[in-house]
């Protein structure tokens, strides 16, 4: 017996919250869809439905139990709180002055941002994102926008040559205050996204890394600089380190709570260490490993300028950013033999796709290719 399956989704008619069904075309599963009580059909989302309630959701499971598999992977959220350790501050965002006609961002989407403590970089991306689209739609209830007019704003957006990048921000801005704030997972699962671009990260040479390190300004800045090439540590995380995650004796840094709220080891270089323990000497950080004041952080802007500035008095033409020390970290250690696996674990990559775009710009494998023009 060919087994039956039907497919919860989170609808909004009418401006009430409801439970879509959606199943291919069965006579017994239609005569029991009928039977179940308020229910109705759109025509708009070509589906049945019913008012989103306890009793109504109860009444599905027990109506079909035994007759069909309920797939709830659109209806119900699996997302989990972060751990975040960086500090949320989202007041800035409730005490901006507005334009009269301006449609800030709801107090509710920004008390879910900080309930689950979204780094202060998404929030700011996603605050952002979400108030261009409502000021696009400004006249209409924020319940009522439903899928055809978030696609005929991102049409907008393409036709003013938005980025893909930017596209999706938008696509998650918009889509964390329907199925997070407004708890209705994957409502909008039919919206389409724009093909990610496939950039090849931009790579130092290690000669240019080095000739970087020796043009910083001081010890403190030199540390900055060799951490995030010699750990291939991303700038927050940097930023984050306390002098307890320095582990001289393992010879290891311990990352906490980096991209994805996971915890993580890196190398520590021998060199650097020795480096590391003149700065501390010197500078006595209290809580952060590198501090602006006494007890705070430093900041991610001074981090750019110390390797822009840097760079340039290496004479590096290109614009070098403190992530491309990170891509050259990576760069190195394929070039030099080290297994793609251990690279991934130490960069902190859920997968090997992400960590396998160095194999694209690694050089060794060309030194074993005889240019036919020199042949």
């Amino acid at each position: 017996m060919e087994r039956k399956y039907i497919t919860l989704k989170n609808l909004m008619i009418d401006g009430e919250k409801c439970i879509g069904l959606q199943f291919y075309t069965d006579k017994v599963l239609q005569a029991l869809v009928n039977d179940l009580p308020g229910m109705q059909w759109s025509s708009e989302y070509n589906m049945c439905y019913v008012k989103n309630t306890p009793k109504a959701l109860d009444g599905i499971f027990k109506m079909f139990k035994g007759v069909a598999w309920i797939n709830c992977n659109y209806f119900f959220s699996n997302s989990s709180f972060s751990r975040n350790n960086e500090d949320i501050d989202v007041a800035w965002f409730r005490k901006r002055e507005h334009k009269p006609d301006f449609r800030p961002c709801p107090e509710e989407y920004l008390s879910k941002l900080e309930l689950k403590r979204y780094a202060n970089n998404t929030v700011k991306t996603y605050v952002s994102c979400f108030e261009a689209f409502i000021n696009h739609y400004k006249d209409i209830e924020l319940k009522s926008i439903d899928e055809n007019d978030i696609r005929k704003y991102l049409q907008k957006l393409i036709q003013e040559n938005s980025s893909n990048s930017y596209i999706n921000q938008a696509i998650n801005a918009i889509k964390f205050y329907y199925e997070v704030v407004l708890e209705m997972p994957n409502r909008f699962y039919g919206i389409e996204r724009p093909r990610v671009e496939e950039k090849l990260p931009q790579v130092l040479s290690k000669e240019e890394v080095l000739s970087i390190i020796a043009h910083t300004n001081n010890i403190k800045h030199r540390c900055i600089v060799s951490l995030l090439y010699s750990a291939g540590l991303r700038r927050n995380e940097v930023l984050n380190l306390i002098p307890g995650d320095i582990d001289g004796k393992r010879m290891v840094i311990r990352v906490r709570s980096g991209k994805g709220n996971k915890d993580r080891y890196t190398l520590l270089s021998d060199k650097l260490l020795l480096e590391l323990r003149e700065y501390f000497t010197k500078w006595k950080p209290q809580t952060y490993l590198f501090e602006g004041t006494p007890g705070t952080r430093y900041s991610p802007e001074s981090v750019a300028k110390i390797v822009s500035r840097a760079a340039q008095k290496a004479k590096i033409k290109k614009r070098v950013t403190p992530h491309m020390l990170r891509h050259s970290f990576a760069t190195h250690l394929l070039e030099n033999g080290t297994d793609l696996r251990y690279i991934q674990v130490l960069l902190g990559h859920k997968s090997t796709k992400t960590t396998e775009i160095y194999t694209h710009v690694a050089t060794n494998v060309f030194f074993k290719i005889k240019n036919p023009l020199d042949s």
